[in-house]
């Protein structure tokens, strides 16, 4: 799998595995969340559509709050385009959460550092539209 294609999986399987937190319907609730957090660097840091600053640890502090919050939420990402060098990546994307026939959007950028395996996330900063 070459640079943009670990970028690309990590984006699309973060999309599914966080929606899937929302709506609460994943049996193994542990395991889901392991495969959430496993994408993270240690270092993850992120500023979201406030201007609020979180870690990953207080990102994983905060997930447990929103399990099954949201049955009917969707998240969505579109408008994808990836830069990498060898060790980096960066993304930007808009991302649409739906819930209750409301949209929630934001134009996002991550950079992402990339292992032979994947692409684990490293800081990202959202804005809302």
């Amino acid at each position: 799998m070459n640079n943009k294609e670990k970028i690309t999986e990590e984006l699309k399987d973060f999309c599914e595995n966080i929606e899937k937190w929302f709506q609460g319907n994943e049996k193994d609730q542990n395991a889901l969340l392991k495969r959430i957090l496993s994408g993270f660097s240690p270092d993850f840091k992120m500023i979201n559509g406030d201007g609020n600053t979180a870690t990953l640890s207080m990102f994983s502090e905060w997930l447990p709050t929103v399990f099954g919050k949201f049955p009917d939420r969707s998240v969505r990402i579109e408008n994808i385009e990836i830069n990498h060098s060898k060790h980096h990546g960066l993304a930007t994307y808009t991302e649409i959460q739906m819930t209750e026939g409301v949209a929630n959007t934001r134009k996002s950028s991550a950079v992402f550092l990339l292992t032979e395996e994947r692409a684990l996330w490293v800081h990202l900063v959202e804005n809302w539209i």
